[in-house]
C-alpha cells in the first residue's frame, strides 16, 4: 500500500519556496541555468523554472541532463546545452529524489569540468542514504526511510504526488 507523503498542493508550495531560495542566491544574475536530470528531475526543474520566470527578470535557461542512472560512469553524462552555454553561469542541478547520491554526484562532476560562477543542487525529496559526499542545497522535504522503502514521485497535470512504498 502506498502512503502519500506530499500532495499536489504541498509540492507546489515546495517548488515555490525552492524557486525563491534560488532567486535570493542569484538576485544579481542575468541568466540562471536550471539543469534537470532526465526523468523526474527534468519535470521538477520545469516547475522551478516556471516559478522563477514569474519572479525574476533573469533569463531562466532549462538544461536537460542525460545519463544512465543505473551506470552513469559507463554511459557518461551529456547535456542539452554546450559547455559554452553554461560556462561562467550560475547553475542549479535538479533531481526529484536524492537516494544514494550517485546520480547527483555524476551530474555535479560533469558541470565542475567547466568554470562556473556557482553550482547548487535542488531535490524534491532527500532520503538521507548517501554513499557519496553530495548534499542538496535546496530540498523540498527530508525523510529518514529504510533502504527497503521506495519513494515514488508522480508529476501529472494538477495531480502531482509523492508516495512511500
Amino acid at each position: 500500500m502506498e502512503n502519500k507523503i506530499l500532495s499536489h498542493q504541498q509540492i507546489q508550495h515546495k517548488v515555490r519556496r525552492i524557486a525563491y531560495q534560488i532567486y535570493e542566491a542569484n538576485v544579481d544574475e542575468k541568466q540562471i541555468v536550471i539543469a534537470g536530470i532526465d526523468g523526474g528531475g527534468l519535470e521538477f526543474a520545469k516547475k522551478i523554472r516556471s516559478v522563477l520566470q514569474k519572479i525574476t527578470q533573469a533569463n531562466i535557461v532549462l538544461c536537460k541532463v542525460m545519463m544512465n542512472k543505473r551506470d552513469p560512469l559507463k554511459s557518461g553524462v551529456s547535456t542539452s546545452l554546450t559547455e559554452e552555454e553554461y560556462k561562467d553561469r550560475s547553475v542549479v542541478l535538479v533531481d526529484d529524489v536524492l537516494n544514494s547520491g550517485t546520480t547527483l554526484i555524476y551530474g555535479v562532476h560533469h558541470f565542475l569540468r567547466t568554470p562556473l560562477k556557482q553550482l547548487k543542487t535542488a531535490v524534491l525529496v532527500n532520503r538521507n542514504h548517501k554513499k557519496y559526499p553530495v548534499k542538496a542545497d535546496y530540498k523540498g522535504i527530508s525523510l529518514s526511510t529504510s533502504l527497503q522503502e521506495h519513494i515514488h514521485v508522480e508529476f501529472k497535470a494538477k495531480n502531482d504526488a509523492v508516495y512511500l512504498d
